[in-house]
């Protein structure tokens, strides 16, 4: 059985875009969520800085990531984020993880 696999991204919206970028990521909430090997696709917002979001993506492992970046949504989700924002992506292994 593969491992599981975590990606957190921070994305900072550019000046004026923070609405805009989180209409972006909601958009992502549904069809991520349904994807076969998502086992969890949540957003946050920051509390101190609104224009900084933090996905929180969970699969059941790289092939389930491979999956999710081909999708139509997040094909469309690249062709706009770096007009919205910069952003920062970790891809993790878990480590001692339950």
């Amino acid at each position: 059985m593969a491992a599981p696999v975590k990606i957190v991204a921070i994305l900072v919206a550019r000046p004026g875009k923070a609405e805009e970028l989180k209409g972006l990521l909601s958009g992502m909430l549904g069809p991520s969520r349904a994807e076969a090997g998502n086992l969890r696709y949540d957003i946050w917002q920051d509390q101190a800085d609104p224009a900084r979001f933090v996905l929180d993506e969970l699969y059941v492992g790289a092939d389930a990531i491979a999956a999710h970046r081909q999708s139509a949504h997040f094909q469309h989700y690249l062709s706009q984020v770096g007009d919205l924002a910069d952003r920062t992506a970790f891809v993790l292994d878990p480590v001692d993880v339950t």
